[in-house]
Formats: structure tokens, sequence, C-alpha cells
């Protein structure tokens, strides 16, 4: 196990079982960097006169170094570790397992689950596993072997969301291989997945209550604007939901196909919901140059987007897109103005939500305020954990 002191001002916070292993918190951090030390790498954390603090590991992230892992001297990090992790996280999501209408949800949620740097998702029967680091992929037999002994599954993949990896044969690891896409159920809606086309799988499980609320209270009758609308999977809950058009618009090619595939599924006619490949920011003044207006527009970008002119910063340039969004809402309308960017606090994004109304000169209430579902365990001393904000406005 490799040792490394933490500065004496941060010794507290980790005693405090803080996850998060920052580069300032180490001292002589650069040295560890340019060390021949291996992404994987169990780290003994102390404090200035060597006294343990916690067990982590070193996995280079956005992030930081890595993440903790027991804040017990006498845990050991092995089989049984990663065993009662994942056991535990299962054994939470019961409820989600017993539910017949929903058949995607996240299993294992990082470090709010115990373990920063892993994810684990359910999706009718079969299990993606999701790496964001090399130090977390060094523990995969671990991993894989405490989802085999906690779990029955069809198939079991894995994703890695870092650098220098190439996928082989679709990441898939164990049990019978599927054929892509896939169904799900999600609230009694149908949805397409797929493992085998990059990092994204057809959904964002985090918004399923979001979709949810979109289809029960706020679609019936309206024209809907769905931007960065990626497989129009808030398009079908819409259009499931009654209303009486649905416009979704993407830059991407594939989100035509995907989208059609959708309404498909759930036998929605595509005559009233046009699917358009299309710069967001371009439609937008497309849509106020013809006087369209939509009683409910979604806005759900990327924290980061760039088109052929534009480059999309959440934390820039989210009033200004929502100044235009605002543009297309009909009087008394409602926006879902949502973000995921974990470095932008719930207070951060109304300041910028207002500053969206400032620019178009209009008033708002917010009349709904979402953040992750339950099945997204966060950690109760690292606020970024609950990266999601979604905010329901109407125009006033």
């Amino acid at each position: 196990m490799y040792e490394i002191k933490l500065h004496d001002k941060h010794v507290e916070k980790f005693k405090e079982k803080y996850p998060l292993i920052f580069k300032e918190s180490v001292v002589g951090y650069q040295l560890l960097e340019s060390s021949d030390i291996e992404e994987g790498q169990l780290l003994r954390l102390t404090d200035s006169k060597g006294k343990f603090v916690a067990t982590g590991y070193y996995g280079l992230q956005n992030k930081g170094l890595g993440w903790i892992l027991s804040n017990n001297e006498r845990e050991k990090i092995d089989d049984a570790f990663f065993l009662k992790k994942v056991y535990q996280s299962v054994e939470k999501r019961l409820g989600l397992y017993n539910n017949p209408k929903t058949t995607a949800f996240r299993v294992f949620n990082g470090e709010g689950d115990g373990i920063g740097g892993l994810t684990i998702d359910f999706f009718a029967g079969s299990y993606l596993i999701n790496y964001y680091s090399k130090g977390i992929y060094a523990f995969k037999n671990q991993i894989e072997n405490a989802i085999k002994k906690s779990v029955e599954f069809d198939a079991i993949y894995e994703k890695c969301r870092f650098e220098d990896h190439q996928e082989v044969n679709d990441g898939f690891i164990a049990g019978k291989p599927l054929t892509f896409p896939i169904t799900v159920m999600e609230n009694g809606v149908k949805l397409s997945i797929f493992f085998n086309e990059g990092g994204m799988v057809g959904v964002f499980l985090d918004q399923r209550e979001i979709r949810k609320a979109i289809r029960n209270q706020y679609a019936k009758g309206k024209t809907v604007l769905n931007t960065f609308s990626y497989t129009g999977a808030f398009s079908t809950f819409a259009a499931v939901g009654g209303a009486k058009s649905v416009t979704s618009v993407d830059l991407a090619n594939r989100s035509l196909e995907h989208t059609l595939k959708n309404f498909e599924l759930n036998h929605i006619s595509p005559e009233n919901h046009p699917i358009l490949v299309e710069d967001v920011f371009h439609y937008f003044k497309f849509a106020q140059k013809k006087g369209l207006i939509y009683d409910l527009v979604i806005l759900d970008p990327p924290s980061y987007a760039k088109s052929k002119d534009f480059t999309f910063s959440a934390e820039k340039d989210y009033p200004t897109l929502l100044a235009d969004a605002i543009k297309v809402t009909s009087p008394k309308g409602i926006i879902v103005a949502s973000n995921n960017s974990s470095n932008i606090t719930l207070e951060k994004f109304k300041q910028l939500v207002g500053k969206g109304f400032n620019l178009a000169n209009k008033r708002f209430k917010i009349i709904e305020v979402h953040q992750l579902p339950k099945d997204f365990r966060t950690h109760f001393k690292y606020e970024e954990s609950n990266y999601l904000k979604v905010l329901f406005i109407q125009m006033d």
C-alpha cells in the first residue's frame, strides 16, 4: 500500500468521510503524479504525523486523484469488500426490482454507494458497469465477481469512460450476448437501449421522474418543443401523455432514427410530432422568425456542446440559451430547465435562470424543483454528487 500525507488543514474533512482525494489535499501531489505509481494502487492516507486517516485508491479523473474506500484502518479492500458494497446497493433498490413497470435504473452510484468512479445500471435483466478511471478498472475482476454473486443476470457489459481504452465485443463480459437495441420499461413506457454506440445508451436514467411528471401533469393537449432531444425520450413521454404535437430538435443524425424507434415501440404516429436534425441555436432563430410558439419547452443541454459555429458551456451560456427558449414559449407556458454540471449548485443554477429571464425581460415562477431520483444515491459529505437540477418554470 502506498502512503500519502494529507495537509493538516484537510485532515478533519477526510475523517468526516469526505470521499474525493483532491489534489490540493495531498502533500506533494505533483510528485505523486510524476512518479511511477500505477492507477489502482491502494493508498494509505495519513496526517502529518503518519497517523491513519483513510484508505483509498489512486485513479485519475477530472475531479481528482482518486476516491476514499474506507475510514476503518482494519478494513481490507478485497473480494469481500466489493461483494459487500455491491450486495448492499442491490438491497437498497429492491423496490425498483419489484416494479414491473420500470425495468431500467441505477444499481450502484459511485461514491453514494461507497466506491467513487464506478456505476452499475440495470436494463431489463442485464447489467452495464461504467468505469470512470483506469484506477477503478484495476478492480474489474472483484467488481464483476461481486455482481455475479449478488444478482441473477442475462448479460453483463462494461463501458470504460476514460481515455486509451478500446472496448472489445461491445464491452460484453458474461452471460449471453445481447442483440441491440433492447427494450426496457420506464413507468410503463417502452424505451430503446443500445450499448454498442459509444458512451451513451439511449436514455439518461437520472431523468426518470422528470419524464413521468411531463407525461402525467404537463403534456396533455399541449404543443411541446424538446431541444437537445437525443433519442426523444422526453418527446415519447410527452406524446404518450397526450401532447397535441411534439417537435424534437437535435444536431445528431442518429436522433431521427432513435426517436422514431421509441415512437414505434409506443405506437406513436410521427405525423404530428416532427423530428428535426438541426442545430438547436439555429432552430430558435427559425422559430422566432416564423412566429412559432410552444406551451411546453424542454431545455436539457449537455454541459458542454460544440456545433459548426458555436461552442456552448452551461455555466457561461445557459442564460442566453434560456432567453432564446423564452421567446418561443407561450404566455403562462412551462419551461423545463435542466442542468447536470456537478460544479453548478442548485442555487447557482437558479441564478443562471434568473439571468436568462432578465435577458428576455420576462417574469417567472418556479413551480417544481427536482434533483436525482433515489436510486442515484448521493454522498452526504460531497455536494457535487447531487449534480442534477431540474426546474419547472412557469412564464408569469
